[in-house]
C-alpha cells in the first residue's frame, strides 16, 4: 500500500554509504540482493583475499589501541597472528603462507609509522547530510597532520589501507568517491578543512596520495547525490505492490569480467554466462 504523502514536507534524506552507492553503478541486479531482497539469496564461499585484507586491517587497527610504549613493529606481527582469518584459502599451507606474507607487511609497515603521532581516529564512522542525502562511512585512520603552509598549520588526511596485488594509481585516488566523501564528511564532524586522501598500498610500501578543493569536493558529493537519487526511485519502485517493478526493467545485470568475483554469481543466468568462475584463492598474489 502506496503513503499518502503532504504537500510542502521534507523529502526523507536517502541513507547510503560509498559501498552501497559502488553496488549500484557496478550492477542493480546486486545492489538489489545486497540491499532490498528479504532474505537476501545466499551468498557464495568466503574469498581468501578478503580474509587477507580484513586480517591486515584489524591487525593495524589494533596497533594504533595499544599503549604507546607498545607500539612496536612486533606488536603488529602479534595482532596479525592472533587475529589471523583463515576462510577461503585452499588449505592450511596456503593459508600459512599467506599468514607469513601478512606478518612480514604489517612489520615493514608499522616500522614506517611514528607511534606518538596519535591518529585523530581509527576505524572512525563520520558522517553528513545534505538536502537529499546521509552519508556515512567508515574511516581506516584518520591522521593530524604538522602542514608547514602559512595558511593553516596543521591537515586532516584520509588514509586508506590496500592490499590486493594491484597497486594504485594517481587517478584512483583522486577519482575515488569513497574518499572524497570521507573527506568531506570528516571535516564537517571535526569542524576543520579535511582535503587530503591518501592510499597505502602495503604489498609495494607505496603511498599515493590526492589533494582536493573544495570546487572537486562538491563535485564528488554532487556525483553522490545524483547516484543516490538514481537508487531512491529504485527503492521506492521494489516496494510498490507490483511485482513487475522488481525485476531487469529497474535492476538489470551488467554483467562482465567481473561476474568471476561476485559474491551472488549463482542466482544470476547472465553473470554464469560472462565467464568461468573464480576460485576463492584466486584473488590473492601468487
Amino acid at each position: 500500500m502506496h503513503q499518502l504523502g503532504f504537500e510542502g514536507m521534507p523529502r526523507r534524506l536517502y541513507p547510503c554509504t560509498p559501498s552501497k552507492l559502488r553496488a549500484w553503478l557496478d550492477c542493480p541486479r546486486r545492489y538489489r540482493m545486497v540491499y532490498l531482497d528479504r532474505p537476501s539469496p545466499p551468498k557464495g564461499p568466503p574469498w581468501a583475499h578478503n580474509s587477507f585484507g580484513a586480517s591486515v586491517h584489524n591487525a593495524l587497527a589494533g596497533w594504533w589501541r595499544l599503549p604507546l610504549a607498545e607500539r612496536v613493529p612486533k606488536a603488529a606481527v602479534d595482532l596479525i597472528e592472533r587475529g589471523w582469518l583463515g576462510d577461503g584459502y585452499a588449505d592450511g599451507a596456503q593459508s600459512a603462507a599467506f599468514l607469513g606474507r601478512a606478518k612480514a607487511m604489517v612489520e615493514r609497515y608499522a616500522a614506517t609509522l611514528d607511534p606518538a603521532a596519535e591518529p585523530v581516529g581509527v576505524e572512525r564512522v563520520v558522517a553528513t547530510k545534505t538536502e537529499s542525502i546521509a552519508v556515512s562511512g567508515r574511516i581506516d585512520r584518520l591522521d593530524d597532520r604538522p602542514a608547514g603552509t602559512p595558511v593553516q598549520d596543521r591537515d586532516l588526511v584520509v588514509v586508506d589501507y590496500k592490499t590486493g596485488r594491484t597497486a594504485p594509481t594517481t587517478d584512483d585516488v583522486r577519482s575515488s568517491l569513497a574518499l572524497a566523501l570521507y573527506a568531506l564528511a570528516a571535516g564537517r564532524v571535526l569542524r576543520r578543512p579535511c582535503s587530503k586522501v591518501e592510499l597505502h598500498h602495503l604489498p609495494t610500501a607505496q603511498v599515493v596520495a590526492w589533494e582536493h578543493t573544495e570546487q572537486s569536493l562538491d563535485r564528488q558529493l554532487r556525483r553522490a547525490e545524483d547516484i543516490a537519487g538514481e537508487c531512491a526511485q529504485a527503492d521506492e519502485r521494489f516496494g510498490s505492490q507490483d511485482e513487475s517493478e522488481r525485476g531487469d526493467a529497474v535492476f538489470p545485470p551488467t554483467p562482465g569480467v567481473w561476474c568471476a568475483w561476485c559474491d551472488f554469481r549463482a542466482h544470476c543466468p547472465e553473470g554464469q554466462l560472462a565467464g568461468p568462475a573464480k576460485r576463492p584463492w584466486d584473488g590473492l598474489a601468487l
